[in-house]
């Protein structure tokens, strides 16, 4: 079969083209690069030349002006300038109903020529989009990514903006075209199978793909001091509630200061962020989610015990026991700080959860596996 993959972020579709060629698919990635993460892709749609000196600053001084961002016009040169390469795919997967540029002019139409040259075209439902923005504002949830922005809507807007964007006018136009050309959705983790339910063209649940080979399994070992790790990306801080991490870590380092030692890595390459870790037992990733993301699983491969989205939804789903495969975190310092305190207290815990926590990967999410499931939805769709 032959697949182009659109789209590109957290590594999601690199690890699905890598099960996908490891069974025989032949599989194009084209996309940007998601930024500072630097993503391999087959085609780069990623902004050079408007990324650097003299055409950076001019850049940045029209959209101070005009609020015209110009990386967008070169996004869309790009996908222009490699059009015939993006014909005549048997499957087509979106990683999002805006997989390129946010702007409505250049993804209708870059949307509209996939649609046009390609006649099995897919949606991923992972990360902000129409439905699931929309979803959290309407909805009465215990917590969720948008909930530090419900609280202080005035002072946290910019901080929100990309995921505002997601209920604009345009948005709902371009989401609208998007669900009447695409054949399936398919949700990626539970945050997005709740927000898709009952909605039309909505598949099951496939489980994120993970790169098992990249990821080494390491049995924690205990010498000294329990090793925590917070890992911070500025641009998501209020997003995936870091600062109820670093209340419950001063909490921790006050209680128990010769047991434990504290690192704390911010807006790091995807590379130097893996590897930062490695030393760790303990790795907090989010507190406003209630399914794993891609640094808790890769996180979880490694045996790391991930403080993430665990919840009794997910739970349920994979008939699973509370905080025995991830812990699951809320937005809430004390109970953060409680269940951190047991894991120290309890040192042989951290070696269960690691060994159920790998297991529970190659059984879930091996991308082998995954990219089977993903060849059995879009042969079997409607």
């Amino acid at each position: 079969m032959k697949i182009l993959l659109l789209g590109e972020y957290s590594g999601f579709f690199n690890s699905l083209k890598e099960g996908l060629t490891t069974i025989g698919h032949d599989v194009i990635l084209a996309g940007r690069k998601d930024g500072f993460k630097n993503y391999s892709v087959d085609i780069s749609f990623e902004p050079e030349f408007s990324s650097k000196g003299f055409p950076f600053l001019l850049r940045k001084a029209i959209h101070k002006f005009t609020k015209i961002d110009m990386g967008v016009w070169e996004v869309f040169y790009l996908f222009k300038k490699a059009s015939n390469r993006l014909k005549n795919f048997d499957v087509v997967f979106l990683i999002n109903e805006q997989p390129l540029t946010k702007h409505y002019y250049t993804e209708k139409r870059i949307l509209d020529f996939i649609f046009k040259h390609n006649k099995n075209v897919f949606l991923s439902a992972c990360g902000d989009d129409y439905t699931y923005i929309n979803y959290l504002l309407k909805n009465d949830l215990s917590h969720h990514v948008l909930s530090a922005y419900l609280k202080n809507p005035k002072a946290l807007k910019t901080n929100y903006s990309h995921s505002l964007l997601y209920t604009t006018k345009n948005s709902k136009k371009l989401h609208e075209f998007v669900i009447q050309h695409v054949k399936g959705i398919i949700p990626g983790d539970y945050d997005y199978v709740m927000a898709y339910e009952g909605l039309p063209k909505v598949e099951l649940l496939i489980p994120f793909p993970v790169r098992l080979q990249l990821f080494d399994y390491t049995p924690p070992i205990i010498d000294n001091k329990i090793i925590i790790f917070h890992g911070i990306n500025k641009l998501n801080i209020h997003k995936k509630g870091n600062n109820y991490f670093i209340k419950a870590l001063e909490l921790i380092a006050k209680k128990y200061k010769d047991k434990v030692e504290i690192i704390t890595a911010v807006s790091l390459p995807y590379n130097e962020y893996i590897t930062k870790y490695n030393s760790c037992h303990i790795l907090l990733d989010q507190a406003n989610a209630y399914d794993q993301g891609y640094n808790a699983l890769e996180a979880m491969a490694k045996g790391k015990v991930v403080f993430t989205g665990a919840s009794k939804q997910w739970q349920d789903h994979y008939k699973l026991q509370e905080d025995t495969i991830a812990v699951h975190a809320v937005p809430n310092e004390e109970l953060m700080a409680k269940k951190l305190s047991f894991l120290i207290e309890n040192p042989d815990k951290i070696l269960e959860i690691s060994k159920n926590a790998r297991a529970f990967i190659e059984q879930e999410h091996d991308c082998v596996k995954v990219a089977e499931k993903y060849i059995n939805t879009w042969e079997n769709s409607n």
